[in-house]
């Protein structure tokens, strides 16, 4: 890398003054020499502002409450450099977490980079994230190095099924974007934000195998105070017809049926739960209406299969 492109760090938060301040000092830490630091208060009501006054080389916006989508996109409008990362401000990184990931970017011409990452878990564990994932743990084993280069097709395949770096892990040459980060997102606003670029243009991106910065767990963040359950209702249900619906058009009719047909699944579980177990039972029931609606066909099938895994778990657990 023979040049520092200017990085802007995005900081969107939303009364996160207890930890915030690590996130920004991971920032300003950083190795790599060229960065501007852009907080976006997304309304927040704790002592914020007055946290944010400690940190005068920083600059801070304050707008309405609207999500974390709407406060990327604000950063995003603000920020003068070529490189474009968000950093979310209950995770932080690692010093050299800019120098490496800008340093694979530019040296190979990429449109973005995301890094491995530490999670933390709620019993006070931690794992090593990508090495478990399944589009990416066979690199880990089969392809040595500390970097992986993925083509267009590579990416589109991946990124199809699953959103594979988080806004914290991501580096984003910002003229590769296509647009800023969905306010319509409850969960998937860094998946909408990749789709787009991976549907609309081919792109190419790296992956770094070492981790380099830290998700923690602070029990109110979209992950940790939801139940899986429910995580994955705004995920693979109002968030993935929101993306099904941007983008139906830019599909290939393979995609298009992997995604119906994961969207069907999930409305259907997300139902039956609401009904059995939430004491949701109109939201339930308004569920199955339009997972009927959606596709009457292969709504019976999930419908059964679901029926029939209810069925075989009662008998286990009576014949045990």
């Amino acid at each position: 890398m023979k040049t520092n492109p200017l990085v802007s760090v995005i900081i969107p938060t939303y009364n996160r003054a207890s930890v915030l301040a690590t996130a920004i000092r991971s920032a300003l830490a950083q190795t790599y020499p060229n960065v501007e630091i852009i907080v976006v208060d997304d309304g927040s009501q704790d002592n914020t502002a007055q946290l944010m006054e400690t940190f005068p080389s920083v600059q801070y916006v304050i707008q309405e409450h609207a999500g974390q989508g709407a406060a990327r996109s604000r950063g995003l409008q603000l920020a003068k450099g070529t490189l474009i990362a968000s950093l979310d401000s209950d995770d932080y990184w690692e010093p050299q977490f800019l120098e490496q990931t800008v340093t694979l970017l530019e040296d190979n011409n990429l449109d973005f980079v995301f890094a491995n990452w530490i999670q933390e878990t709620k019993d006070g564990g931690q794992i090593d994230f990508c090495r478990f994932n399944p589009y990416l743990e066979h690199y880990f084993e089969q392809q040595p190095g500390n970097t992986v280069l993925f083509n267009s097709s590579e990416l589109r395949y991946m990124y199809i099924r699953a959103c594979l770096s988080p806004s914290s892990s991501l580096l984003v040459r910002a003229s590769s974007m296509v647009s800023g980060w969905s306010n319509q997102m409850n969960i998937a606003d860094d998946w909408c934000m990749l789709l787009d670029m991976l549907l609309n243009k081919a792109c190419t991106a790296g992956f770094i195998k070492e981790p380099l910065w830290r998700k923690t767990v602070v029990g109110d963040n979209i992950f940790d105070g939801r139940s899986r359950e429910e995580v994955y209702s705004l995920l693979y249900v109002a968030d993935a017809k929101v993306i099904l619906e941007r983008h139906m058009h830019l599909l290939t009719v393979p995609e298009q049926k992997f995604l119906k047909k994961r969207y069907l699944e999930y409305l259907v579980r997300s139902a039956k739960n609401n009904m059995r177990t939430n004491g949701k039972v109109i939201e339930g029931v308004r569920m199955m209406q339009q997972a009927v609606f959606f596709h009457p066909l292969n709504y019976a099938r999930i419908f059964s299969k679901l029926m029939m895994q209810t069925v075989m778990r009662k008998w286990h657990e009576m014949a045990e």
